[in-house]
């Protein structure tokens, strides 16, 4: 039986302030990644990230919140989504890691902004943008259910952004809650109901005032310190303030300053001191102004209590790139910032390259208080940990990923490393990191980030790759050397240093990666030039590393050199390619007439265009392969067509058209691989009319062989790099997400289905690209004795329009 495992998941998290929680059972910390919610440990000591993608939400996912029902024990997550739907997931009795979709909730009308929780109830409020705020009740039974309870329509009308569920008091005899509602106004709303178990007839309560912008996030806590057991909201605004508001039982004698005093003119002072007061289950409460927390410089998107109730501590996620743990003097009361994290970003709206990564969107406590998490603009998790001996909060290895569609992957060709381009504009280089017998995967460096959507990738050797993106050029980039020795170093990839720069820059206003020292001079303001000496600041950076480099380490530190760019195309680049012997790139681009759809050739030894260039088709060319030995090249179009075109043997520089078929598909053809090296040519296409078709070369053409059939259309197959005994294996990914495994017979080619991924761990988007890794252990036609025993085992990269890049280890693929 061939087993498939997945080895390695890198998704960025969505920027939404609500899209996060870490559950206090189990470890566990939830993030929305486009349509799916990502599971991932951070207390993990093995650093292996994230270990599985829940899919089932046909839009990005908005809101996330983990539940612990108090009559079943059982522990749910909560998820609000753009598709107007919140899904319900269980987790498993046997194993609290693993979370299976019970039920969806549907009712909003609008986007799903946030969700709250009451702990200790079933109860949970749901806030969207078509203005309202249901609230329901969780029925744990043998089919999982939410049964809507009440819907409030906000008066005036604005869009809940932030919601806080709290019941009033912890006795089981009281059932009167709270529940704050806030967003693109700057009141906050406090609705209050009496008695959940009779009905949940919230009302509104008490209207806050004082906030001069939207209210981005809410969080009540029990504040420890009073006898009374009051509870504090927290509210933060893009104002730049946080605000605190006590909630005490009893009225509150009202202190006439404000109104007196006559330099306010009349008009309500920002520092209101106010009592709000009203009644809930026959008691009178009173809401206050608390404390204004100060010392942001941009918006502030989330505020979130230290679940450790021995520590009164109030943690911000600011836009300003800053972490920031407040908390009150023992002695005075007065609330003051004892910890940030982060950066202060002096450079306000220049390229991520800088670090001014567009601030943080989330800020959460690990369930013991002494770890916290906040997620970028580049879609990372930074995670800090509190050093109790040094007292000082030190930073600790996080996770990263692309936030839009991964549209290509490809190995470096010893298997050193993967690079993923994609439509976040962004390359990343993914390799493991080997120590004291334990392997993970992590993203190493981030060659380069630019500023058009990244269509295409192919290496040039170990040290140079060549990218292709929504503008009309290529571009080659080298690999610095301080990447060359942290791969050598933590992943044991030996590539050669010698003429490899040392690192790069970004020039203000610039798209190329310069080397230092090169363009701009220093005094001019280079993005990497504000500290002096900075080549030997980025090699000291990484050097000392003794882990994968960090968020800021990533964003700064690890762009490669741009060493040429390749000039010739009109349009959009949508395909490229390199010959085995790294002697030529063929690349085409974005087309609707034969003068666009060309085949351009690039001679890598002086970048020099070989002329004419190869004509064809008469629309854009979605894939480009050589053959195993460099003499064919083959193209597949959305004209249907496919072409392979034949090398010169005089002038190896030269190709022609050696033969094609205009309808070798019914519909686009979108993939295309050549099968290894064999004694005649073999080649697969697959199309949009859900088939992959089997090639071979008789005479002066190529015959179909065999056809295999699917449920969707077919966006992406790879071959094994080598034939085991006798076969060749395809791997195919669909436009739904599924992922198939084929033996492809040598003598009749028929195909063979051998392994289908489970849907559980497959991509839930269009697979855009698969890329087999290359394995210098496994001889040609011939496996070791105890790989026979074993299986055959090999692992596969996929790139998906989920935002997602994964590897798998496929084991037991017994031939």
């Amino acid at each position: 039986m061939v087993s498939v495992t997945t080895e390695y998941i890198s998704v960025g998290g969505n920027r939404h302030s609500a899209a996060a929680d870490w559950d206090v059972q189990s470890g566990i910390l939830a993030f929305g990644a486009d349509n799916n919610i990502a599971l991932w440990d951070p207390r993990d000591t093995s650093h292996h990230g994230v270990y599985s993608l829940l899919s089932g939400h046909a839009d990005k996912v908005t809101a996330v919140r983990f539940h612990r029902c108090p009559s079943t024990g059982t522990s749910v997550l909560l998820t609000g989504s753009v598709d107007r739907t919140i899904r319900l997931w269980r987790s498993d009795p046997d194993n609290a890691r693993r979370f299976t979709h019970a039920c969806t909730l549907e009712g909003h009308e609008g986007s799903i902004n946030t969700i709250a929780v009451a702990d200790g109830t079933d109860i949970f409020a749901s806030g969207a943008a078509d203005g309202t705020v249901k609230v329901w009740r969780l029925t744990l039974r043998e089919s999982s259910a939410g049964e809507p309870l009440k819907t409030i329509s906000m008066k005036p009308r604005f869009f809940p952004l932030a919601l806080s569920l709290k019941r009033l008091q912890t006795s089981e005899d009281d059932q009167s809650m709270l529940l704050a509602v806030a967003g693109t106004t700057n009141v906050v709303q406090i609705y209050v109901a009496d008695n959940l178990l009779v009905d949940a007839d919230f009302r509104l309560g008490a209207a806050l005032t004082g906030h001069e912008g939207w209210v981005r996030s809410l969080s009540f806590t029990i504040d420890r310190r009073s006898k009374t057991h009051d509870l504090l909201l927290a509210s933060a605004s893009q104002d730049k303030y946080t605000r605190l508001w006590r909630v005490q039982r009893g009225g509150v004698a009202p202190i006439a300053l404000a109104d007196e005093d006559p330099m306010l003119g009349g008009m309500e002072p920002t520092l209101s001191n106010k009592a709000h007061e009203f009644e809930a289950a026959g008691s009178k409460y009173s809401i206050t102004f608390e404390a204004l927390l100060f010392g942001n410089e941009d918006w502030i998107y989330t505020v979130a209590w230290n679940p450790d109730s021995q520590r009164t501590q109030l943690l911000t996620a600011s836009a300003d790139n800053t972490l920031t743990i407040w908390e009150p003097d023992p002695v005075s009361g007065v609330w003051f910032s004892t910890e940030r994290m982060g950066e202060m970003s002096v450079q306000k709206g220049s390229t991520s390259a800088t670090g001014s990564t567009g601030g943080f969107w989330i800020g959460l406590w690990s369930p013991d208080g002494k770890q916290v998490v906040c997620l970028g603009r580049t879609g990372s998790w930074r995670a800090w940990k509190y050093d109790e001996h040094a007292e000082i909060w030190v930073q600790a290895l996080g996770i990263s990923g692309h936030v839009r569609s991964v549209n290509d992957i490809q190995w470096d060709v010893n298997g050193g490393y993967l690079l993923s381009t994609s439509s976040d504009q962004t390359t990343r280089l993914h390799a493991e990191w080997l120590r004291d017998g334990l392997q993970s995967w992590h993203e190493f460096s981030r060659p380069q980030i630019h500023g058009y959507d990244l269509n295409c990738i192919d290496t040039l050797g170990s040290s140079r790759f060549v990218s292709g993106a929504d503008e009309k050029l290529l571009r080659i980039f080298n690999q610095p050397k301080p990447i060359a020795r942290l791969l050598e170093k933590l992943s044991g990839f030996r590539g050669s240093t010698e003429d490899l720069p040392d690192t790069a820059e970004i020039p203000v206003l610039g798209l190329s990666n310069k080397p230092i020292g090169e363009g701009v001079p220093l005094e001019e303001g280079g993005v990497g030039s504000s500290t002096t000496g900075q080549p030997q600041t980025t090699q000291s950076a990484l050097f000392d590393l003794n882990h994968p480099p960090l968020e800021d380490h990533l964003a700064r530190y690890t762009l490669w050199p741009e060493h040429e760019k390749l000039y010739g195309h009109g349009y959009e680049i949508s395909a490229v390619a390199v010959s085995h012997d790294r002697t030529l790139i063929a690349t085409a681009c974005k087309a609707s007439s034969i003068d666009h759809a060309v085949i351009r050739l690039y001679d890598t030894s002086d970048w020099h265009e070989i002329k004419p260039s190869l004509v064809a088709h008469s629309l854009t060319i979605t894939s480009l392969c050589f053959s195993g030995d460099d003499h064919y090249l083959l193209s597949v179009g959305r004209d249907r067509q496919w072409a392979v075109f034949e090398r010169n043997e005089q002038d190896l520089s030269s190709f022609s058209l050696f033969t094609s078929n205009p309808k070798g598909h019914s519909r686009m053809i979108l993939g295309a691989a050549w099968a290894p090296m064999s004694e005649i040519p073999v080649f697969a296409t697959a199309g949009r009319d859900k088939s992959v078709k089997i090639w071979k070369m008789e005479e002066d053409t190529f015959t179909c062989k065999s056809t295999a059939s699917f449920k969707t259309s077919v966006t992406a197959i790879s071959f094994l790099p080598t034939r085991q005994k006798g076969s060749f294996i395809l791997a195919t990914g669909e436009d739904s997400g599924e992922i198939s495994i084929y033996q492809v017979e040598n003598d009749s080619l028929e195909l063979r289905n051998i392994a289908v991924v489970d849907k559980f761990i497959s991509p839930s988007k269009t697979v855009t690209q698969l890329s087999w890794r290359p394995a210098s252990s496994t001889e040609p036609d011939g496996v070791s004795d105890k790989e026979k025993q074993d299986g055959l085992s090999f692992e596969l990269a996929v790139a998906s329009e989920d935002i997602s890049t994964r590897i798998y280890a496929i084991q037991n693929m017994h031939l």
